[in-house]
This record gives structure tokens, sequence and C-alpha cells, in this order.
């Protein structure tokens, strides 16, 4: 992976979904704690980064909608990163959005994991994944499994990690287009906040583990109740993370395409597939190599 001609490297951002989340209890200082299996996916964001010899963060263009450039999780993670290495070098950013934010997709947690990653590499900082996942956490609770880029089961407020191996599989994925209030939702009093704790192996035996937010936003939101109904058409839709997005899964990434082709017009659905590591992962690999040579 070499910059092009006008310096800049893509760098990808990567989805995930949550394929359970439940809610075991609470901490001292009020934050829940969670137990959760994260999924990557093959598809998601693209993060254009070039250096700066001026020491400043750009971002060029729009990202989410309505977020200002000194709001964006991505020039926040580079100015910690900038911070944290004493590092004299700034950069411009492009952010391609495709995530559809407040959708519990991890658009914004992914971003910013991707631009620690890879300024990282790019202005030689030399952190490393620990310290980098470190800084992550302090940008957000998603932020850490982008950057460690495992599939994991996770447990605490979802920094605690343990990359679980999870078959091959497809996913037809639905955006409701209702942007979910992550912290008016934990605040929901209908939201079950003592879930008995699970187990790895309660999951991978197949035991039914679903999404506490689920029935709170299909009871207040009519388009989640009616991506839910059309999904399932195709299989057992489920919720992802506390966002409105909806998932089914399938054995691989061709039957998720037949099925997504069942469904009716004007459903904003498609497919993807789920990654064994994080395609960030790759992408360093490739720019870490040929910037050797």
């Amino acid at each position: 992976m070499r910059p092009d001609p006008a310096g800049w490297v893509a760098w990808p951002a990567p989805a995930k979904l949550n394929l359970f989340l439940h809610i075991v209890g609470r901490r001292d200082d009020g934050y829940h704690l969670l137990q959760t299996v994260f999924r990557l996916l093959d598809w998601g964001d693209t993060i254009r980064l070039r250096p700066r010899d001026d020491g400043r963060i750009v971002r060029h263009g729009a990202s989410v909608a309505g977020v200002e450039a000194a709001d964006d999780l991505t020039v926040r993670a580079a100015g910690l990163l900038q911070s944290a290495a004493n590092i004299d070098k700034g950069a411009d950013i492009v952010v391609e959005k495709r995530i559809p934010a407040g959708g519990g997709f991890g658009g914004g947690s992914s971003d910013a994991a991707t631009v620690l990653v890879a300024l990282d590499a790019m202005w030689g900082a030399g952190l490393g994944v620990d310290a980098l996942a470190a800084l992550g956490l302090r940008l957000g609770a998603d932020v850490p499994v982008f950057v460690r880029g495992h599939n994991a089961w996770a447990e605490g407020v979802g920094e605690a990690l343990q990359p679980v191996e999870l078959a091959p599989a497809g996913y037809v994925l639905a955006d409701p287009g209702v942007h979910a209030a992550t912290a008016e939702l934990f605040r929901a009093p209908q939201l079950t906040r003592d879930c008995p704790p699970a187990t790895i192996s309660d999951f991978v035996s197949g035991v039914p583990l679903g999404n506490v937010f689920e029935p709170v936003l299909r009871a207040r939101e009519d388009a989640v109740e009616a991506v839910f109904a059309a999904l399932s058409r195709i299989g057992r839709p489920r919720l992802t993370g506390s966002g409105s997005g909806c998932f089914v899964e399938f054995d691989g990434l061709e039957p998720a395409g037949r099925a997504l082709a069942t469904l009716p017009a004007g459903l904003n659905a498609w497919a993807a597939a789920g990654a064994a590591r994080s395609p960030l992962l790759d992408a360093l690999e490739a720019y870490t190599s040929s910037a050797s040579t």
C-alpha cells in the first residue's frame, strides 16, 4: 500500500455487529457492565490520510451530518495520538462514510480506531496496539476492539476483550433511518439491567442470547418494528448494539445476497460478509511492508 501521487493513503474502517448484548450490572460510577460478542465486517467506511509538516489536524469535507470538525472522533483521535506520542506532525483527513450514524454498526468508533492505527504507522510513532487501545478507550468503549482488529467476547463497559474464532458468515443489514440516542436508551425504565451473566460456552453452544435494547427500540420506533417485520421473511432479525440497525445472519455472503434480493423495494438493506479479522490489520501489514522496501 503506497501513497497516491498527492500523498494520500486510503485505510479501511470496518463496521461491526453485536451478535448479542446483555447488561449484567452497573459500576459505582454509573457505567453499565456489558457482555457482548463483536463481529467485524468486511465492509465499512474509508479514511483517507495525508501527513502534514505543520502540525495541524485538518478534516476535509463532511463526516457525519451535523458533526463539526472539532467534535469529529477522527480529528479527536489524531489530536490524542499527537499529544500522547509527542508528535509535531499533522494530518489531513477525509472520511468517506458508508456506515449509517446511530445504527449501532460502530462507524464513529471504527473511524477513530483507523486514524489511531494508521497515523501511528504513518507518523512513525510506534506506540503499539496496547497503548493505542488505551487511547481509543478514552474516545469510546467500542474503539479498542477496532484497534485490536479481532472478533471478540467483550465484558466490562465493552473494553475487556477476549478474541474468539467465529465461523464464516454473511449478513443482510438494514438501516431503519432512526438515530438511536444511546444515553436516552440506557435511561429507559423498560431496559433490562440484570441479565444473568453468560459465558463463551453459552454463546458457542447456541444458548439464546438476545439484545436488551431490542424490545425497547421496537416499542418506541415504528420504523424499527417495520424493519423487523420485513427481515422476518428471510430469517431471525436481530438488533446490533444500542443503535437501530438490524441484521440477519446466513452461512455466507452468497445466501445473504439471495435473501436480500427477495426483500421489498424501498428497504434500506444490503449484504456484507463477516471478517475473520479486521481489514485494517491487512492494510497495516501492506503499508508497513511497502514502507520498508
